[in-house]
């Protein structure tokens, strides 16, 4: 059961790590530090937004808006961390 518990633990972490790199790539291209004219900036992109986006999008969907403040990722990574301790902790 330690490996099924780590490869949990690690998928989890992967996904967090996704997240975070969504959040600061989104950040880089409004700021225009980033170009999305470019092919491969543009398909990272589209990648981490098809992955991160139907997470995100249930949580904004029971959040009040915040203006231009998204809060849905840290929402996000903060129950992402809990269901992975809560899993792993039980299968070890």
């Amino acid at each position: 059961m330690n490996a099924l518990a780590s490869l949990i633990d690690t998928v989890f972490t992967l996904y967090i790590i996704l997240l975070i790199a969504s959040v600061a790539l989104s950040w880089l291209v409004q700021f225009n530090v980033l170009n999305t004219q470019n092919q491969f900036v543009y398909a990272v992109l589209g990648f981490l937004y098809r992955l991160t986006e139907p997470a995100l999008r249930q949580i904004r969907r029971v959040l009040p808006s915040m203006g231009g403040l998204d809060l849905s990722p840290i929402v996000l990574i903060i129950a992402l961390y809990f269901i992975r301790d809560l899993i792993v902790d039980n299968l070890r």
